[in-house]
């Protein structure tokens, strides 16, 4: 039925799309998701069997273009075009008779179109054709399935998941297809050959995120430090070209949303909508939040509420979570001439800090997993960083993660980096536990607090470190 043991991970989009391929009825599938997420390879290869009509978007094409990639998909399929259709209507009224075809009783037939967005072109048309395609004909084929991809999901989310024209709660499904996980990624590695241990498995996800098409770009006779100088400071380097395009493909007018980017990236915990609208010219309305919205959608950023006393109870927080935008933005924006920076740049302060920082942030996307690993994974929590400036503006206190729980406890985490086990000493104790004292008064927090040491390799014990009532190494990330 499928090429399922090409595809590392993805098992529960595999689930939804089997089962979406065995109902009884017609079914219109929206996939969406970052530039490079796979979205491509998972349909392809979920559907290699029952496809019988794909066609792929040309990027920046004309109208002119995109109906030729219709025609080249019409003759691989098996129904070559005498002559070019003169509308996406007819172009659609020929893919119905090709359909009509190929189609038998009993059996799933997949109609894929890939990044879809494309073919929305100036006066095109192309929606509405669509819509009447699908509206008037396919839907009423119980055998038929739509597969659309796209990643420009701002563009998928306006006008096709949550369409007000001709495809207004036409999608049967949609899937969020997202980077993958830490767990994903060492699969990912090892099936390529790549015997690397967990530590620098978890340094590859801090520069690149889960995105399998990075991924992808490594070279397993290379240590990590040589790709990296290969791929983002080497004058050719594939990923330090990477930021624009990926912009570019997200969003039809980038410059807006980099701006957004590049200031959230200033910050460690967040801002405010209000703080984005002062910081890039633009009044805190609807086009704003919709920008927001949209970032939001793509992965690259998130939206949390917190226990601020400064922070209005219905507002909340925007922070900068894409990993891949928050390594460009620290190393490779302003430009180095040195080809070799990141080998050189081992165990240097720079280094450690971003270490540190990064770490932080690889746990906060693995909330999934600190949560089970805590056994709370079936309790609704909030989580967020935490920072505090006492009224004397002398005072300050940060929190690396605080997880709210629905029970009335809270986890106060420390996340400490470390190439070996981690040793808390009387100092930082006793920083941790002003640090809860600090959040309390700041917060007004009740019920229970529950210390808890997110390390990367079990601490060396101690008096200090047996005050953590809760213990979570890097393994547990996976």
């Amino acid at each position: 039925m499928s090429s399922v043991d090409n595809i590392i991970g993805r098992e529960k989009e595999i689930t939804l799309l089997n089962s979406y391929a065995s109902s009884n009825q017609a079914e219109f599938i929206a996939v969406y998701g970052r530039r490079r997420v796979g979205k491509t390879f998972l349909i392809n290869n979920v559907f290699s069997n029952q496809l019988v009509f794909s066609m792929t978007g040309i990027i920046g094409g004309d109208k002119r273009e995109q109906i030729n990639s219709f025609i080249d998909a019409m003759d691989i399929y098996g129904s070559p075009l005498s002559q070019a259709p003169s509308d996406w209507y007819a172009a659609f009224r020929e893919l119905r008779h090709l359909l009509l075809k190929k189609m038998v009783d009993g059996k799933r037939s997949v109609i894929f179109i890939d990044e879809l967005p494309c073919f929305d072109t100036h006066l095109s048309d192309f929606i509405n054709a669509l819509g009447h395609f699908w509206n008037s004909w396919a839907s009423l084929q119980p055998n038929l399935m739509l597969v659309v991809c796209g990643s420009a999901t701002s563009w998928m989310m306006k006008n096709i998941i949550n369409s007000h024209g001709g495809l207004h709660d036409r999608i049967t499904h949609e899937i969020h297809l997202k980077e993958f996980t830490l767990r994903e990624t060492e699969s990912y590695l090892k099936a390529n050959g790549f015997d690397w241990d967990r530590l620098m498995v978890a340094q590859v996800y801090m520069i690149m995120g889960g995105i399998p098409y990075y991924l992808s770009l490594l070279n397993k006779q290379e240590s990590l430090a040589q790709n990296i100088d290969r791929l983002f400071f080497s004058n050719s380097g594939e990923m330090r070209r990477e930021f624009g395009r990926l912009y570019k493909t997200l969003f039809a007018i980038p410059d807006p949303y980099i701006s957004i980017v590049e200031f959230l990236f200033k910050t460690r915990q967040g801002k405010s909508r209000d703080d984005i609208a002062k910081a890039i010219g633009k009044n805190a309305n609807g086009r704003l939040s919709q920008m927001l919205q949209n970032l939001i959608d793509c992965d690259i950023i998130r939206f949390y509420r917190m226990k601020n006393k400064k922070i209005s109870t219905r507002g909340g927080l925007y922070q900068l979570t894409d990993l891949y935008s928050i390594f460009y933005l620290t190393f490779v924006k302003d430009g180095t001439s040195e080809e070799q920076f990141w080998s050189k740049s081992q165990n240097t302060p720079q280094l450690s800090s971003w270490l540190g920082l990064s770490f932080e942030r690889l746990c906060h996307k693995h909330i999934a997993e600190i949560k089970r690993a805590l056994h709370i994974d079936t309790i609704k929590t909030e989580y967020y960083s935490w920072r505090y400036q006492g009224d004397d503006r002398k005072q300050k206190s940060q929190i690396d993660l605080v997880i709210e729980r629905a029970d009335k406890m809270t986890n106060i985490c420390e996340i400490k980096y470390s190439a070996a086990p981690y040793r808390l000493d009387k100092d930082e104790f006793d920083k941790c536990q002003r640090r809860y004292e600090d959040f309390k008064h700041s917060t007004g927090a009740k019920g229970g607090i529950i210390p808890t040491l997110i390390t990367t390799y079990p601490p060396i014990r101690n008096a200090y470190s047996e005050r953590f009532l809760a213990q979570i190494t890097l393994d547990e990330l996976f």
